[in-house]
């Protein structure tokens, strides 16, 4: 008995000390999955007005429209995109000393919309002329970005959240957080909608994410740290502020971002 005992206590310990060295093993679904990154070529630089804390951008018939913010300069803009010149211009607010601040732009069935940040106004143009809005919308939330799918606005608030909006109504049809890995993005900045995906700026970053509109998790990333240092590090101010701006030509299949107060406008491929 004792002899069995003994034998039994030998086998465990070999068995124990046959493990010791093999550490346990992990789920690898439990990983987060890195963000792909999108890779992108510059192929053309063009002007870019100095004095414009660009809010929002988007390209239609060949012109583009340039919504601008800032207290005291806050515009509605029509750009010569290759020369940077500024063709029209319409100034949001009554005054010089008017607190009403601009931000993100979108044009939408014959109708541009152009948001304030916390103004809580959305002032709508008829897109043939912007010189005086034809109607405003109460907005309860900060305005930041704004896009369209095609059917609703989408607007960014400077959370997570994406809103679907009725364009006739201005009703929120439903909400949808912008996550990456699980974690919100918070921040959430100047929107382009692009072959079924938003595209936005995430404010004081150097990068753009591309969300799936559907679930709102981050799907792509487009990093742009190198843009200000190899391109117009020796006109930099102290006024040059943060990458914020993305348009597309649906048409070339190209991209034309830009920053706030930023001298140039970049025109990308992505890969």
């Amino acid at each position: 008995m004792k002899y069995t005992f003994a034998l039994a206590l030998v086998i465990f310990l070999a068995a124990c000390n046959g493990n010791s060295d093999k550490l346990p093993e992990t789920d690898d679904t439990l990983r987060p999955v890195p963000t792909p990154q999108i890779k992108y070529n510059v192929v053309n630089i063009y002007p870019h007005d100095t004095s414009a804390y660009t809010q929002g951008l988007q390209l239609y018939n060949g012109k583009l429209y340039e919504g601008t913010g800032d207290y005291t300069n806050s515009m509605l803009r029509i750009v010569d995109l290759k020369t940077g010149k500024v063709e029209k211009k319409h100034k949001i607010g009554k005054n010089s000393t008017d607190s009403t601040f601009g931000e993100g732009i979108n044009i939408f069935k014959g109708k541009l919309y152009q948001l304030t940040w916390q103004n809580h106004i959305v002032f709508v143009y008829d897109i043939t002329n912007i010189d005086k809005p034809i109607k405003t919308f109460n907005w309860p939330y900060e305005g930041w970005g704004i896009a369209n799918n095609g059917t609703d606005l989408i607007i960014s608030d400077g959370t997570a959240n994406l809103y679907f909006v009725d364009a006739e109504t201005f009703r929120v049809k439903s909400t949808v957080a912008v996550t990456e890995d699980g974690v919100p993005v918070d921040s959430i900045n100047e929107l382009e909608y692009i072959d079924g995906f938003v595209f936005a700026n995430v404010y004081q970053s150097d990068f753009i994410v591309k969300i799936d509109p559907g679930s709102g998790k981050v799907v792509g990333k487009i990093n742009l740290p190198d843009l200000r240092e190899k391109y117009f590090s020796k006109e930099m101010t102290d006024r040059t502020d943060v990458l914020n701006g993305i348009a597309y030509d649906s048409a070339t299949k190209k991209l034309f971002i830009t920053g706030k107060r930023w001298p140039k406008m970049f025109e990308i491929t992505l890969n």
